[in-house]
């Protein structure tokens, strides 16, 4: 059988904060930010339910290279609009101290439905992810893959954890976004499916009986993306810098294409249910890489990084496939020099102050490009 690791392409979306470059508060940009971008970068920059949130997807990329240098110039144009405009960007899972009930909601009829429906877990949901797109080339193919993957959430989760406080308040979780987000319906880690037509009947058994209008209102941490032949991976935060969202991405990326090198000879990674996967998810949100995670397979806890390093070898077989063995290396600098969660955190241990953290969380938005 001759595999095609081409079809793992890969699309990055990024969740922004605008900020007050004086005050370094969250700042209600009018969408502003996202008209002067559409002129130069068209429909990769949208604006999200809270107005002090930009959006940016990159093209499909064809590896991780070209994502890397899509987001870095996404980063570039939005930086370069914002300022001209009098406002600063940064990229972090909550925003340290500003209120949800002073930002304003994005006028538009999505929105207003979304917020009519949850009402405060709308309203209140003033948080910033990242989504990765992994391509695929069935959407059986993806099914299976989104189940096997499912297990490995949690440790890549931990890589990504940048929201350490909470509306001025230190939370005591390295991410505290999820807890935000687990106010919606239709959040968290997915069961697995065992077929892509037992999934496509329970999205057509919610838009039957409205709890959806459409799959898009699906909103857990890895999905066989509705409309594309896609797996899409949500439960990250957005990373500081863009070094480390290509780290991130680079290893889902990897992730599928070894299952699918298992698959191809008829081997499969064990599928864990939900709720020991969720035990696992939940210790990443509160200790990120410094806790410890359950090895199921050996029952026992065994240390997050040390689960980590295991992870990079079980990909190692797929990376030059791949060709992105040296944007993975980039995930040994987050261990060595902490999660974008550990950072902030540090700056405040040595500061005390706030309003530096996200001083940090700004100087950092362009690091490396």
């Amino acid at each position: 059988m001759h595999l095609n690791y081409k079809s793992f392409t890969l699309g990055v979306e990024e969740e922004y904060m605008v900020l007050d470059p004086v005050t370094r508060e969250l700042k209600s940009h009018e969408q502003q930010i996202v008209h002067e971008g559409q002129k130069v970068i068209k429909d990769k920059v949208k604006a999200e339910m809270h107005q002090a949130v930009v959006e940016v997807g990159t093209d499909i990329c064809a590896d991780v290279d070209e994502a890397w240098a899509d987001v870095a110039t996404l980063r570039k144009t939005i930086s370069g609009i914002a300022s001209s405009l009098g406002y600063s960007m940064g990229a972090a899972g909550t925003h340290p101290f500003s209120h949800w009930e002073s930002q304003l909601i994005t006028d538009h009829i999505r929105y207003s439905e979304i917020v009519n429906e949850l009402q405060e877990a709308a309203r209140s949901n003033l948080i910033f992810g990242l989504h990765v797109h992994v391509g695929m080339e069935t959407r059986e193919m993806a099914n299976h893959i989104a189940n096997s993957t499912r297990y490995f959430l949690p440790h890549i989760y931990a890589l990504s954890t940048n929201s350490p406080f909470w509306e001025g308040r230190l939370t005591g979780y390295k991410s505290f976004r999820t807890k935000v987000f687990d106010k919606f319906p239709r959040t968290g880690i997915p069961e697995a499916f065992d077929s892509i037509e037992s999934y496509d009947n329970y999205v057509k058994l919610l838009i039957k009986t409205n709890c959806i209008d459409n799959a898009k209102k699906i909103w857990w941490d890895l999905r066989v993306h509705p409309f594309f032949n896609t797996v899409e991976f949500r439960i990250c935060d957005v990373p500081m810098t863009v070094d480390e969202t290509i780290a991130i991405a680079a290893l889902f990326q990897a992730i599928c294409a070894r299952i699918y090198m298992l698959r191809s000879k008829n081997l499969n990674f064990i599928q864990y249910p939900r709720p020991l996967i969720n035990e696992n998810k939940w210790r990443a949100s509160r200790y990120g890489i410094d806790g410890r995670l359950i090895d199921f397979g050996k029952e026992e806890e065994v240390n997050t990084r040390a689960l980590i390093y295991e992870l990079l070898e079980f990909v190692e077989p797929v990376l030059d496939h791949l060709g992105s063995r040296h944007r993975l290396a980039y995930v040994h600098k987050i261990l060595e020099n902490g999660t974008g969660a550990d950072r902030q955190l540090a700056v405040f241990e040595k500061t005390k102050d706030l309003s530096q953290v996200v001083g940090y969380i700004q100087d950092q938005y362009l690091h490396g490009i």
